[in-house]
């Protein structure tokens, strides 16, 4: 309540009856407190379940590397990565630990050994529990947020020294997220950050929830597998070809957005006008349509 008192907002999760849990924020309006409140499904749903790509049982197989979910709020991003995490668990015998602000899914322990760390609560922060990570004999480690230089330069060598790193960001496309990570650093680090993240990433999801025609919401994406064609544009500072590579590459399992959207439509899960909403490039679409 102090903290609250003094930040004027706090986020934090809720669990009512040991069945129903929220994730909430509180935040003052027009003086009053106020509060926003987000279920959070009981169960961890599979990757077919939520109708993404089998490619991506690829990434949670791998043993190092650095993987991003990314998209703006409220698109599915803790949903698409708790899955995957939740995959390892089921399958592979491992140390996973998350760090979170605050924990949304509660894993059930199954091959693995789970660790779940709440900022503030568990640890000060993102960069300290990050830091620690690296003495916790841990195989696995998923960062709730990608917050600040810190966080992001020992997310990207944890990738790079034999952990397998998951995180998100609230970024538009790969494209962006990379020159995002880049940007971040001053021009005197940004060379050997390209260098790192050339080398760690195994790739990045873009994801949108959109509405379905039968109700609900599906998931269309944009998905960059890295490759020596784009660990050489990431290393050379060349990102706006990336969206060429994503586009001629759907033999290696990458997609783009209108790719996406334009298969959504076609299996008649989304209409072409909510498609077109969707899209950052629309006449691309209405070619591919």
């Amino acid at each position: 309540m102090n903290r609250f008192t003094r930040e004027r907002s706090l986020d934090f999760s809720f669990t009512f009856s040991e069945k129903i849990r929220f994730r909430c924020n509180a935040y003052y309006q027009r003086g009053v407190p106020a509060l926003a409140m987000r279920l959070i499904p009981p169960e961890v749903r599979t990757l077919d379940e939520l109708n993404l790509p089998d490619i991506l049982k690829r990434f949670t197989t791998q043993k190092q590397g650095f993987f991003l979910v990314v998209g703006p709020v409220g698109q599915g991003k803790t949903t698409t990565l708790a899955s995957m995490i939740d995959r390892i668990n089921r399958n592979r015998a491992e140390h996973i630990v998350t760090i979170e602000d605050p924990i949304e899914y509660m894993y059930e322990e199954d091959k693995s050994f789970i660790d779940q760390r709440e900022v503030r609560i568990d640890t000060p922060d993102f960069n300290s529990a990050l830091n620690s990570v690296f003495r916790q004999d841990l195989d696995v480690v998923m960062i709730g947020e990608m917050r600040g230089r810190e966080t992001m330069s020992a997310a990207v060598t944890a990738g790079e020294t034999g952990h397998m790193v998951f995180s998100t960001l609230h970024t538009n496309d790969a494209a962006q997220t990379i020159d995002r990570i880049i940007d971040t650093f001053p021009a005197t680090q940004q060379e050997q950050i390209r260098a790192q993240l050339a080398s760690s990433l195994s790739g990045i999801l873009s994801q949108r929830l959109v509405p379905r025609i039968s109700g609900g919401r599906i998931p269309a994406y944009e998905l960059l597998i890295n490759n020596t064609a784009v660990a050489n544009l990431i290393r050379e500072g060349r990102t706006h070809e990336i969206d060429t590579v994503i586009e001629t590459s759907a033999d290696s399992g990458m997609v783009s957005m209108n790719q996406s959207l334009a298969n959504l439509i076609r299996a008649e899960e989304v209409t072409v006008e909510e498609a077109r909403r969707w899209t950052l490039k629309p006449r691309q679409l209405e070619r591919m349509i």
